[in-house]
């Protein structure tokens, strides 16, 4: 049986919005003399609201956090999922004991290695070398341990010219760099990492993300991962925790967190930009993206026998202009299933009037597997190629399947595993 390294009890952390405490000092005592003495429920709480942006509060007191209860088990890679504004970093706030929580209890077992906000932990008028030092001494270890240590942190981070600098003369990448290197490398029984790797370029990233594998699947120790990258966050981790509005919405396999996170965006199918913000070039400019099924409406979820159709309405803001459009097509976990572009049709040759055009892809039914996908869109130049804007993660769907003759599928009800599951020929 694995053993419980971090345990979750009832967990809720609320904040005010604006003015700072109960607004009089007799209100502070009795909230003091409340909660403290009779250890009795705090009375200025119970007003407080879920923390749900996209809704217009009534309560200056806001739940970033309300009632969290897991358990993350020795030697798990665990990501922690949502939309921003959802509670991810609040939640690893509170796991490293940066704050305290409002309510209820954090159980660790095992000493805890963060890497949260940039700069986090890092003293700006020390040196680099001088930083590793004070996180290791923060983390209880003894120099000695940490001088072991020192040659593969400043190895790793790709920072030995600078580590005698101070690190406030450090770009934003070079600190994180070096406090992943540090977090990484010291013996922690527990990292935890926020989406500040984000900040790092391609390749560190990549490197970053074999090093937490190694700890976690090699070293057997506990890594918890906050990503909008669903790709690394599905090759990483094997458990999954999805954050909606403050709570835990799925706890489970990371597959199945994923899918859940992905179906769960209602307006996933439909994309409208203000003109002000949509993405353009000096020519063109993006309205509108939308996912439609065989009957021409806006449609999350699609039978995988049926044709998907996705429609992009965009303005040409200048005349005599020759272009192509361009498409791609990604799965749930990030992987690039198919690239298209209309090279061969009129539009390198007829230039398009000014005013609204729309081109519609059709992606054929019993092609792609069950799952959720996503596309991204872009106009481009040719003869020279150029690309005047791509545009990420514009709209998606789910392709979902049901016992049928019709599907491929058949009356089979068990996993299906591939990327694409055509109807293929067989003799």
């Amino acid at each position: 049986m694995s053993e419980t390294v971090i345990k979750v009890d009832n967990l809720s952390k609320a904040y005010q919005i604006g003015q700072i405490g109960t607004g009089t000092i007799s209100r502070d005592l009795e909230r003091f003399w409340v909660t403290k003495i009779l250890g009795k429920e705090d009375p200025f709480l119970k007003i407080g609201e879920t923390n749900d942006r996209s809704v217009k509060g009534q309560s200056d007191i806001v739940w970033s956090l309300r009632d969290i209860n897991f358990e993350i088990n020795h030697g798990d890679a665990v990501g922690i999922i949502g939309k921003n504004g959802a509670g991810k970093s609040t939640l690893l706030k509170l796991l490293s004991r940066v704050t305290s929580p409002t309510t209820g209890e954090i159980k660790v077992k095992g000493r805890i290695a963060s890497l949260l906000e940039v700069g986090t932990g890092f003293h700006p008028e020390l040196s680099g070398r001088e930083n590793i030092f004070l996180n290791g001494a923060i983390l209880g270890m003894r120099k000695k341990e940490i001088a072991r240590k020192l040659d593969e942190i400043i190895d790793f981070s790709g920072v030995e010219r600078y580590i005698d600098t101070p690190v406030k003369r450090y770009s934003s990448g070079m600190y994180v760099r070096l406090a992943f290197a540090v977090a990484a490398h010291l013996e922690s029984e527990i990292l935890i990492v926020d989406e500040v790797l984000a900040v790092g370029d391609a390749e560190f990233q990549k490197k970053c993300l074999g090093k937490m594998s190694d700890i976690s699947k090699g070293e057997g120790r506990t890594v918890l991962f906050v990503s909008h990258n669903m790709a690394a966050v599905k090759s990483l981790c094997n458990k999954g925790i999805v954050l909606a509005n403050g709570m835990v919405a799925f706890n489970g396999e990371v597959d199945n967190a994923l899918d859940y996170y992905l179906k769960s965006s209602e307006s996933f199918a439909h994309k409208k930009w203000e003109v002000t913000q949509a993405p353009k070039s000096d020519f063109v400019r993006l309205l509108e993206a939308e996912v439609l099924d065989v009957n021409n409406r806006v449609a999350l979820n699609h039978p995988i026998t049926d044709d998907v159709r996705i429609k992009f309405t965009y303005e040409i803001t200048k005349e005599n202009q020759l272009f192509l459009h361009g498409f791609n097509l990604f799965n749930g976990h990030g992987v690039h299933i198919l690239s298209s572009h209309d090279k061969f049709t009129q539009n390198l040759k007829t230039p398009l009037p000014l005013g609204i055009h729309s081109t519609i892809i059709t992606i054929p039914g019993n092609f792609l597997a069950e799952g959720s996908y996503n596309c991204s869109f872009a106009i481009m130049r040719y003869n020279p190629f150029y690309v005047e804007f791509h545009e990420m993660e514009i709209v998606g769907f789910n392709v979902i399947d049901e016992i049928s003759e019709k599907s491929v599928r058949g009356t089979y009800a068990g996993g299906f595993p591939g990327i694409v599951r055509p109807l293929l020929t067989w003799k």
